[in-house]
């Protein structure tokens, strides 16, 4: 462990870091074309501790052209899917055996609290497990017209994935695509978030080490609209797997349209926590902190706009900004801290701008700006604003950070009509023990995922993904196999067929 002394603090700095973090195409470490690069930051202190090969359009092209030859020409789409899952669990073994190097970088690169990076980790393997066994379980449709006919379903990976990943917990979110996309036989290219590349270097050696063979993982560096922009544009490239917010998203639809690309877009969000006077109300505050703090905030399903029944609204907002005021924020390597430093001066700057708005449209009752004993770093108190209008800009906008807009609701249909006012609909909680009202309200809520009475709670068997603004299409289980191949119909006669004599 290495520790660097700053006027403010003593900042903990993992020891061998990479000075230059390189694109990875078909089995080797190179840099860009061009020569190209840009400079990586630490959130605590700021200051660059290395470049990362900036990708142009020439780099995305050897980096499909060798998915491509992968593809076409290598072992990987015509393994049976015993032969893929054995490598997909040698992958799941490398990332639990490197849990603590993992969550030691993700924290230094994207200052996430240690405690919630640990887990990354974890799920990042049992992603892979997941899709491990899926595959070998998974089956397809056969139809039976007796004496007539037999139709099945042959299903294929389509061809080289283009997989756009963001900066918030990047490992893990990445192994949300790279484990279907290569469980059913496809080749990718990745082009991880360019403020945070350091864990996303990872994957190269644990996929060689694993067995994949080369070209099927490929990995492009390199800011969006330069590497990701050419690899949406790649005619090669027939599918794009995209998270992140939702005017970039709207960017890689049109851009995808010339090619008819196939798209999965999981989007912004602006999702709210419906609490309703009967629900368990301790239990309700500890989730709907959670639920807009934990990741720093700078999760797309944050709970961040809370929505309270009048009856128990004055208690709600006391008891919940009395926590909010004690959450630790500090040093993300600390393992007391529950609030660390936000990814980037970029993104700090726009969420402290947010804190300014929402003192004009709301009552502060926590928070509000920079911590006093964290002069340095990007670093934002955890803010809580009451009787916040629904056309407030801390209402209907996503802020990625760790703000949270409370608003009173009178009865069920203004509950209804506030949750569906904004053009966003990834998730929902509801708290209530009115079971009835439970339903309705989930279901006439518009969102891609509700949770009841819980947290963000994930069965990795569920469709992800959102409605309007939120998102195109839901990846997860069978709707991961679904978008990442083709299903092909395919038909046999079993008697003779009557067709037409045209021309006889």
């Amino acid at each position: 462990m290495t520790f660097t002394a700053s006027e403010a603090s003593t900042h903990y700095v993992p020891q061998d870091l990479p000075t230059h973090i390189q694109h990875y195409i078909n089995g080797q470490f190179v840099d860009s074309v061009n020569g190209a690069a840009f400079d990586v930051l630490d959130p605590v202190s700021n200051r660059n501790y290395a470049t990362a090969a900036a990708g142009q359009k020439e780099d995305i092209d050897l980096a499909v052209a060798a998915a491509r030859a992968a593809f076409t020409d290598g072992p990987w789409p015509r393994m049976k899917p015993r032969e893929r899952a054995r490598v997909l669990n040698r992958i799941a073994d490398a990332v639990e055996a490197q849990e603590a190097r993992l969550a030691e970088l993700e924290t230094f690169d994207t200052g996430l609290p240690i405690t919630q990076a640990k887990g990354q980790a974890l799920r990042a393997a049992e992603n892979f497990r997941f899709f491990a066994d899926l595959i070998v379980a998974q089956f397809d449709d056969a139809m039976k017209v007796p004496g007539a006919q037999i139709n099945y379903v042959n299903r294929k990976p389509i061809g080289v994935a283009g997989l756009i990943t963001p900066w918030n917990t990047p490992f893990m979110l990445e192994s949300w695509k790279l484990a279907p996309a290569l469980a059913t036989g496809n080749t990718v290219v990745l082009k991880p978030a360019e403020f945070t590349p350091l864990s996303a270097s990872l994957w190269a050696q644990i996929f060689k080490d694993a067995g994949l063979p080369d070209g099927v993982f490929n990995l492009v560096n390199g800011l969006g609209e330069e590497a990701g922009d050419a690899l949406v544009k790649h005619p090669d490239v027939p599918l794009i797997s995209f998270t992140g917010e939702t005017t970039t998203g709207q960017t890689i639809f049109r851009n995808a349209a010339a090619n008819l690309k196939g798209l999965s877009m999981e989007l912004g969000g602006k999702s709210p926590c419906v609490v309703f006077a009967d629900a368990d109300l301790d239990a309700a505050i500890d989730s709907a902190l959670f639920g807009v703090f934990s990741l720093n905030g700078e999760r797309c399903t944050a709970g961040s706009r809370i929505l309270v029944e009048r009856a128990i609204y004055d208690e709600f907002c006391e008891k919940y900004a009395a926590r909010a005021k004690n959450i630790v924020v500090g040093d993300p390597h600390d393992p007391k801290t529950e609030v660390g430093a936000l990814v980037h001066p970029e993104h700090y700057a726009k969420v402290a701008s947010y804190v300014e708005i929402g003192k004009t449209e709301g009552r502060l009752l926590a928070g509000g700006g920079r911590p006093g004993h964290l002069p340095e770093g990007n670093y934002i108190a955890p803010t809580v604003f009451a009787d916040v209008a629904p056309d407030a800009r801390i209402f209907q906008e996503e802020i990625f950070g760790p703000v949270v807009a409370i608003t009173p609701f009178e009865n069920d249909d203004e509950a209804l009509a506030l949750a569906n006012n904004t053009r966003y609909g990834l998730a929902a909680y509801i708290w209530t023990q009115n079971l009835t009202r439970a339903h309705n309200f989930s279901q006439n809520v518009e969102a891609g995922m509700v949770w009841l009475n819980s947290h963000n709670v994930r069965d990795l068997r569920t469709p992800f993904g959102g409605v309007k603004a939120s998102g195109l299409g839901h990846e997860g289980g069978y709707r991961s196999i679904d978008f990442y191949t083709d299903q092909q119909a395919v038909h046999i006669s079993l008697g003779t067929v009557h067709t037409p004599k045209f021309g006889a």
